[in-house]
């Protein structure tokens, strides 16, 4: 389980040093494997992977490992299921490992040697069986006497000159020399050709399929084949034909020329056949039962043989001292010291070693990794942020404000009952099937990656259900749940007009929009105007909420610079623009009534007169509130002094930092080279030995240690930095506010392919009265599901979640997230054994 702080700021790390002995360190790194919250660091980066010292012993893992995956491939091959109990067993001892080697390759000699044999014996029964087939066939084209006297293209090329002029004179056709063999079906065509124009038409071909299929004995496939006999004259005809069945790679049989042979050999062939076949069925079950006891442990043999490989893997990483004591460093959270001790100390008790392994903390200067505990609920959200960028060490993280956030500005684009109900249920059953799923991960990548963020849809589903209440939207029809507030039948075209006496009966809807709105014409403009006006308010309150996060960064890491600097004055900004026109669409909604809408100010007129400096009573405008044009010009003043108070103010006091450290260093400098001359003028120091001067030095040297060396200031760099960053940040409190508008932009768009979805398809089935209608209802039924799980559930979700995705990402996000961190990559067997991490 995860800490809720440690999901909201990465887990505090450190640098660890190792020294583990040589006997001790593959039970120790075992140990530490199991627990998977040590990221090692390769102290031999100069080292080619072949000159390591455990270089031997990952090349014998390889090898067992490809026989494992030689046995894992014929027990699939041969069907079976692999046995799968959820065992994790430990990593074996290196000791263990020679018995393991000589079981595997005992093992892949037996298969090896029945793969053969079984293969040998396919081979010969194929041979037997297309002999059998030769044999009965060849009777049948002896025993047919009709030869065609002509030949085109249409016809087979069957019939030869010479066996027509033959045939005239009462000769038949069988009594000259033959040859017959089997051949592919699909190459029996270009044969039949080929054999024609070779031999010029000097020969009679006859064919006919084998109506059972043959096993090929290399592949196992199934494989037609035909038979065929070809009847010529002469030797040199001969060696063509064959030359030809040669390259078609048709298999030549002998074939006797008197029915009385033929009889005789095709009754040994059976008796070989009936032999041969029970010789495979008791190799096949041989093969079957070593297969069997394989597939009973070959999961356990892969996970061991994953972990020996690992260890060693992880050892090459480390570096050997003169005492052949192994030296490690490693990343770890700081929480978790107590655990990996532990686990240190259980590894050098199941070694056998008297000498304990020894951890100690190291200082370093550079940037931990990023380590975010998460679980399988908080985990399709936490790769949202990661897909962006990593975070920082101990920067905010995003990732539990996503969980609601990110859901919720899908919905709002999303919204709808029936279609965020079709979702949920789609992530429900993915939850309650997550076991099953989880032990046999599913092949399809589409699949994987909806299973992957199974509670991100199902929450994207749930708060699709609430907006869509608060749009009164089902399929694009209105539920009429507590009644309306119109008295719509006064209305004919159902134009709603509150202002008109009697149509508005004085009181709101009970909850989101009233249903008669779904009928009214005027629906969209007002629709059109509440949405677009949420959307702002909306997007206003993620932007604060941004930078609110970016005021817990600057605090967090004590950068009061960039507070009081950045921070500030573009809160003043953003409050003072944007802010601003949030507050008069709550005040003009709270305010104003219906009968003074005809009078209401525009507000966009209203922003546009603001930075004009244009008083509202000058055109003849009421003005929204009494003193609007003083706090206008208020807003103005804070909003230009906010842009030199971002761009001048953090450049000029890094100068003067600049320029104070400069001044202590010389000082510094000055006042030791000072104490040095008084110290040799007063006879403390010998003169003659720098013994001394060199060891006052390293005392000072350690007094200022951990404090970084001033980097040399280009006063011209940072100007230009913060100019671009003032600028950036102003322009984008406008194109920011605009972005959120696609929140209102894909809510149009959804409700109204929705409801034409509804209108063309469902809506023409449900109008047709009678029989043919019940009919044409159940066909359109079908087809308004199919459409609309394939475009407003897939596409346009798929649509909705990427703009959702953008508004995190840049909108949100840009306010208070840099992304610039690298993730902890711990040397667990966990991922290694799932096969997430090679």
């Amino acid at each position: 389980m995860f800490k809720m702080g440690s999901l909201f700021r990465s887990e505090e790390m450190c640098l660890a040093q190792l020294y583990l002995q040589s006997e001790a360190a593959f039970a120790c790194v075992s140990e530490l494997g199991e627990l998977g919250l040590a990221q090692f660091r390769d102290l031999n980066p100069d080292v080619n992977a072949f000159q390591r010292k455990f270089v031997n012993e990952v090349r014998r893992c390889d090898d067992m490992e490809r026989k494992l995956r030689f046995l894992e491939k014929e027990v699939k091959k041969d069907n079976l299921a692999i046995d799968d109990t959820g065992e994790n067993p430990p990593a074996p001892l290196p000791r263990e490992m020679i018995d393991m080697e000589n079981k595997f390759d005992k093992l892949e000699t037996e298969m090896k040697s029945v793969n053969s044999n079984q293969e040998a014996l396919k081979k010969n029964f194929l041979e037997l069986t297309e002999l059998k087939h030769i044999l009965r066939k060849t009777q049948q084209f002896f025993e047919q006497t009709h030869v065609p006297q002509q030949y085109d293209d249409e016809t087979p090329l069957i019939a030869s000159e010479f066996s027509r002029s033959f045939n005239r004179f009462g000769v038949h056709f069988f009594y000259y020399r033959f040859v017959a063999g089997v051949l592919m079906r699909d190459k029996i065509s270009a044969f039949e050709r080929v054999i024609w124009r070779a031999c010029r038409g000097n020969v009679f071909l006859r064919y006919t399929e084998i109506e059972a299929e043959l096993e090929d004995p290399h592949t196992g496939d199934k494989v037609n084949k035909y038979v065929f006999i070809v009847f010529f004259q002469g030797d040199q005809l001969k060696s063509r034909i064959k030359k030809i069945c040669t390259g078609f790679r048709a298999t030549l049989y002998p074939c006797p020329e008197t029915p009385q042979e033929r009889r005789e050999i095709a009754l040994g062939v059976m008796t070989r056949i009936e032999d041969l076949q029970t010789v495979l069925n008791q190799t096949a079950d041989h093969r079957r039962m070593v297969l069997s006891q394989v597939a009973l442990n070959i999961r356990v043999w892969l996970i061991k043989v994953r972990k020996i490989k690992a260890i060693y893997h992880t050892l090459n990483l480390f570096n050997v001292n003169a005492e052949k004591c192994l030296i490690a460093e490693c990343w770890c959270p700081v929480v978790d010291i107590d655990r990996i001790q532990l686990a240190l100390r259980r590894g050098t008790e199941l070694s056998g070693s008297s000498v304990p392994s020894i951890m100690q903390q190291m200082q370093t200067k550079e940037n931990p990794p990023t380590y975010n505990q998460t679980d399988k609920f908080t985990s399709g959200f936490q790769a949202i942020i990661d897909a962006f960028g990593v975070s920082n060490y101990r920067e905010v993280n995003p990732a539990p404000f996503t969980i609601i956030t990110f859901p919720f500005l899908f919905a709002v684009m999303f919204g709808d009952m029936g279609h965020g109900l079709l979702m949920f249920l789609f992530a429900l059953y993915l939850v309650l099937k997550e076991n099953r799923y989880m032990k046999h991960k599913p092949e399809d990548e589409i699949f994987k990656m909806m299973f992957d963020g199974r509670y991100l849809i199902l929450l994207m589903g749930l708060f699709s259900i609430y907006t869509g209440f608060l749009y009164n939207e089902c399929f694009s029809r209105s539920i009429n749940i507590f009644g309306t507030s119109w008295n719509f039948l006064m209305e004919f075209r159902l134009t709603l007009d509150p202002n008109k006496p009697g149509v508005f009966r004085g009181y709101p809807y009970f909850y989101g929009i009233d249903p008669i709105w779904q009928s009214a014409e005027n629906k969209i403009t007002v629709q059109n105007s509440y949405k677009m006006k949420n959307a702002v308010l909306m997007g206003f309150a993620q932007m604060i909420f941004g930078l609110s996060l970016a005021f817990c960064n600057r605090r967090h890491f004590k950068d009061k610079l960039t507070l009081y600097c950045e921070l500030l004055p573009q809160l003043l900004f953003l409050c003072a623009l944007i802010g601003y026109l949030c507050m008069c669409i709550l005040y003009k909604w709270s305010v104003w009534t219906v009968a003074q809408s005809n009078t209401a100010p525009s507000l966009l007129i209203g922003l546009i007169d603001m930075y004009m400096l244009t008083d509202p009573k000058s055109n003849n405008r009421v003005p929204l509130y009494t003193g609007q044009y003083q706090v206008q010009i208020f807003l103005v003043i804070v909003t230009v002094l906010c842009v030199p108070w971002m761009f001048l103010s953090k450049p000029y006091i890094l100068y003067k930092r600049s320029n104070n450290t400069q001044d202590d260093i010389c000082c510094f400098s000055l006042y030791d080279r000072l104490i040095t001359q008084s110290m040799m003028e007063a006879g403390g120091l010998d003169s003659q030995s720098d013994d001394d001067v060199a060891i006052l030095h390293h005392e000072n040297n350690d007094a200022n240690y951990g404090k970084q060396e001033p980097e040399s200031f280009d006063m011209s760099e940072v100007i230009i930095y913060q100019a671009i960053h003032t600028i950036e940040f102003c322009l984008s409190c406008i194109s920011h506010t605009a972005s959120y508008l696609r929140l209102w932009a894909l809510s149009l768009a959804h409700s109204e392919l929705s409801e034409v979805l509804w209108s063309m398809v469902m809506h023409t089935g449900l109008a047709t009265s009678g029989t043919s209608g019940a009919i044409l209802s159940f066909f359109v039924f079908w087809f308004f599901s199919s459409l609309t799980v394939s475009i407003l559930l897939v596409m346009e979700g798929l649509s909705a979640f990427l703009h959702a995705i953008r508004l995190h990402w840049v909108e949100f996000q840009s306010k208070f997230y840099k992304g610039e961190g690298y993730i902890f990559s711990p040397f667990s067997f966990t991922l290694i054994v799932e096969g997430k991490v090679e």
